[in-house]
């Protein structure tokens, strides 16, 4: 989950369903300008730079700048319920005012398919493999998927071993917009929605915001020679896409999701 939009993840081993569709807490905060502009690493990249901490209950979130020559001070902040106190200190950070909005359904970036994205753990290892010195957990933070598949596949697409292949989840929308794919994991019921287009933001460092060059070239070049045959080419207007979005229904509100739930297909 990413409690924040644009910023740090925080790994959890169960979820709930939360009243939007996605999971309970993730991108429950949203930054705006006071022209009421997102403020996220798609529109700047200092926001790679703040590193947010999260406590294992969630009840609170600690916010710092590594080596900021500003000196900007470390500090912690209810969650979800500070979102005001800590305006103030993303102001003084961007040295512009900031709002700070909570919504318990969270800031999705696809109003319609606002379910969690979901994408296999082979996809993020074929991208590493991509980019030599970019490591999984790097391909992972640099996506920032909310749901990764891993484990076994009894189906035609298991790769040799036995474990799912590389963009398993491209199985998991239709031919065209009007197509449902359903499918469960664990007790939720799932609508797949279509493959996720991709921003700026997987191009850089997550951590200092530096840019590979080329980096969306090669991706989509490389995309475009690997799309699986369970894949519907149709979807693919650009090839600069990577994971599924979702759809959830409000009867799936307050489910729990757990890791080592099955995907039913």
């Amino acid at each position: 989950m990413h409690p924040i939009k644009s910023l740090d993840p925080v790994s959890v081993t169960e979820a709930r369903i939360g009243p939007g569709g996605g999971l309970e807490h993730d991108r429950a905060w949203a930054l705006f300008s006071v022209d009421g502009r997102w403020v996220n690493g798609k529109r700047t990249a200092a926001m790679h730079l703040i590193r947010a901490t999260y406590a294992p209950d969630l009840s609170s979130v600690t916010l710092a700048v590594p080596g900021d020559r500003r000196n900007i001070p470390t500090r912690t902040f209810p969650f979800p319920g500070g979102a005001e106190d800590a305006a103030e200190w993303f102001s003084v950070y961007f040295e512009q005012q900031i709002l700070v909005r909570h919504a318990p359904e969270g800031f999705p970036d696809d109003s319609i398919a606002n379910g969690p994205t979901i994408i296999s753990t082979a996809s993020l290892q074929t991208v590493s493999d991509w980019f030599p010195g970019l490591t999984l957990d790097a391909v992972r933070q640099r996506f920032r998927t909310t749901l990764e598949i891993d484990g076994t596949d009894a189906m035609k697409t298991a790769s040799a071993n036995g474990h799912l292949p590389a963009f398993w989840e491209d199985q998991l929308y239709g031919e065209d917009e009007r197509s449902v794919v359903r499918f469960r994991i664990g007790e939720v019921a799932f609508e797949g929605s279509n493959p996720c287009a991709r921003c700026p933001v997987p191009g850089r460092d997550p951590q200092t915001g530096a840019e590979i060059t080329g980096f969306q070239k090669r991706f989509s070049d490389l995309r475009r020679e690997t799309l699986p045959p369970w894949a519907p080419a149709a979807r693919f207007d650009h090839f600069y896409r990577l994971a599924v979005n979702t759809r959830v229904a409000p009867t799936e509100t307050g489910k729990q999701l757990s890791v080592g739930d099955a995907v039913i297909l």
